[in-house]
């Protein structure tokens, strides 16, 4: 820890012109936004208004899009928030964090260079393609994967040369051996497909996320490793993999849910809709317990990141639980177990991500998943409300007639937009791209006229902090589209299927062997990549026996999730540890009962596909 301090002084001695340089890549990143934001505002509103469609819209969004995908990319290295695998080496000694610091910072680089030289072949290869409503050439979209892989570069060898400490150098030497060694390694087994997999994509991949290699730059470099090694495609392939995972029209709403989430903070949205909760029912014994919840109910999914959406919500609800002494286990238990139970509820990216790779409908997706999230939520607070039995009465201050029907009135137009959102996607009015436009556009002028107006700078911070995080979970998507891609070329996905099918029990246990692989998954990585990986694979076998698309969405949703705020292992558990400033420790035991009734849920909504859920 102190090399890693003395270390950060270069860095400020020459900090005017490196934050000279990070302002202007956030006002890129920024401009990208509010361009993504205006041109699917305008198309919407030349087609619905003036009847005349601007065909140019579509192709314009999707260049935009490749673009913010990579400058947010670059943002999150800069600002160290893609999302990777802690937990292990945080419990080492120093040292030891410093040398897999090294590991992990080395494996990031190399993975980079390796794919500026690919990147610049899909270059010219795309120059004798074109957009062909703008009329321009299609190697536009494809210079953003060079631009954004040379900042990316730049900010890791700056990264890198930021420490000093010698137990750093040692790892970042030994890495670079055992790189060496497992090239030799992955040599050896080029002639045998399934070893060369599993000790690639199974032995390495695990290995670099256990020491905290991004998971984005894991998967691509386990990727760019496999096609080097067994030369069964060039890495410009990858390269175009890459710029096609971010080309769907489908995702251009995750960047405008992330920056509506971010809104909903900004332009006071959210409090307006958590003061009326609190004053309905938050003075009933337990009632904070159900504000809890059914805050999480209302907001979530628009933020399209749990963390933002527990992030919402808790700081409103969770202080006056601790005024009361309520055991912060339990509070930090159920903060957690309701960021599993909302990850169905519409407009939820997950569920977006699942249409975009398996094809299956986004609206019955969403109409699916409004039930079973409810199910959860009121099995959650019963469980809180049998807890707090003689315990206390956690509840918040009385409010009466006067003062609630004002509430009501005051986040009335907040209120509205959860609604909106969810039921026009359902009912067909509008696709999660337009609504997600709509409601970032409804939202910014809905806290400028009538919630009090709000600083320039925060909206402009919002911007900033959405294409940090939207540029990190659209990378994720970009690099596990090219290696569900390598997997599905080298049979993997073949021998997967056998294997699934082979499972005792039919769909009964598959549907089984789904839940505790997802769990597991869960609990390791994050739901975006296993979707895009997985999703390829299992969907086709789920039809195969007879389960429908939206049942089985919904199923492995829920249960990435539970894994996801799972101890010990699970990331999102310490978000919310973070998030309500509770000890991770206090939650360890009474989480499980939790967990387990939500297990339980689980399993009835996998095998009780009752026409209410949807998904029958």
């Amino acid at each position: 820890m102190q090399a890693e301090l003395a270390a950060a002084e270069p860095v400020r001695a020459r900090s005017g012109f490196a934050r000279g340089a990070d302002a202007a890549l956030d006002a890129l990143g920024v401009l990208l936004l509010g361009c993504e934001v205006l041109v699917l505002f305008a198309g919407i509103v030349a087609r619905s208004v003036f009847v005349h469609p601007l065909i140019w819209s579509s192709d314009l969004a999707e260049l935009v899009f490749v673009w913010l995908t990579m400058v947010g990319a670059a943002i999150a290295v800069r600002d160290d928030r893609h999302m990777r695998m802690t937990a292990f080496v945080k419990a080492l000694p120093e040292a030891w964090q410093a040398r897999l610091r090294a590991a992990a910072d080395v494996i990031q680089l190399v993975t980079v260079l390796a794919m500026i030289r690919p990147s610049l072949a899909f270059l010219d290869i795309e120059r004798l393609s074109s957009l062909t409503d703008l009329g321009i050439s299609s190697a536009w979209e494809a210079a953003s994967l060079v631009a954004g892989f040379l900042i990316i570069a730049i900010y890791l060898v700056r990264d890198l040369f930021a420490h000093h400490g010698s137990a750093f150098w040692r790892g970042a030497l030994g890495t670079a051996v055992l790189v060496g060694l497992a090239w030799l390694a992955g040599r050896g087994l080029a002639a045998y497909a399934l070893p060369e997999v599993i000790f690639v994509f199974a032995v390495m991949l695990f290995a670099a996320v256990l020491i905290g290699v991004p998971i984005a730059f894991a998967f691509a470099f386990c990727t760019a490793f496999y096609l080097a090694v067994t030369a069964s495609a060039p890495l410009a392939v990858m390269a175009s993999q890459v710029e096609q995972g971010t080309s769907s029209i489908l995702l251009l709403a995750v960047p405008l849910f992330v920056f509506l989430g971010g809104l909903l903070s900004v332009t006071k949205l959210a409090p307006a809709m958590m003061q009326f909760l609190t004053d309905l029912i938050g003075q009933v014994k337990g009632g904070l317990f159900y504000v809890l919840i059914g805050g999480i109910l209302l907001v979530s999914g628009i933020s399209g990141a749990k963390t933002a959406d527990l992030a919402a919500v808790a700081p409103v609800v969770v202080p006056e639980m601790k005024r009361q002494r309520l055991d912060e286990g339990h509070i930090l238990s159920v903060v957690s177990c309701c960021g599993a139970m909302a990850e169905t509820i519409p407009p939820s990216i997950v569920l977006i991500i699942i249409g975009a790779v398996t094809g299956t409908s986004i609206s019955a997706l969403f109409a699916a998943g409004l039930m079973p999230a409810v199910l959860l939520a009121g099995i959650l607070a019963l469980l809180a409300r049998l807890w707090i039995g003689a315990r206390g009465t956690a509840s918040g201050p009385r409010a009466d007639a006067r003062q609630i029907l004002r509430s009501f009135l005051y986040g009335l137009p907040a209120l509205i937009l959860p609604f909106v959102i969810r039921f026009s996607v359902i009912d067909g009015i509008a696709t999660a791209t337009e609504v997600a436009t709509i409601g970032t556009v409804y939202a910014i002028v809905l806290g400028a006229v009538f919630y009090g107006g709000y600083r320039p700078a925060a909206l402009y911070d919002c911007a900033a902090k959405t294409v940090g995080l939207a540029g990190a979970i659209m990378f994720i998507i970009a690099v596990a589209t090219a290696m569900s891609w390598t997997l599905t070329q080298s049979g993997f996905a073949r021998d997967i299927t056998d294997l699934m099918l082979a499972l005792p029990g039919g769909r009964y246990g598959f549907m089984l062997g789904s839940i505790a692989l997802m769990i597991l998954l869960g609990s390791i990585l994050e739901g975006i990549p296993i979707l895009v990986l997985f999703g390829p694979i299992l969907f086709p076998i789920a039809r195969n026996l007879h389960i429908s698309d939206v049942h089985y969405g919904i199923v492995v949703v829920l249960a990435m999730g539970i894994g996801l705020f799972a101890p010990p292992v699970g990331l999102g558990y310490y978000a919310a540890g973070i998030i309500t400033e509770i000890d991770p420790d206090k939650g360890l035991r009474p989480i499980w009962g939790y967990l387990t009734a939500l297990v339980l849920g689980l399993l009835v909504i996998a095998f009780v596909p009752w026409g209410a859920f949807g998904a029958g």
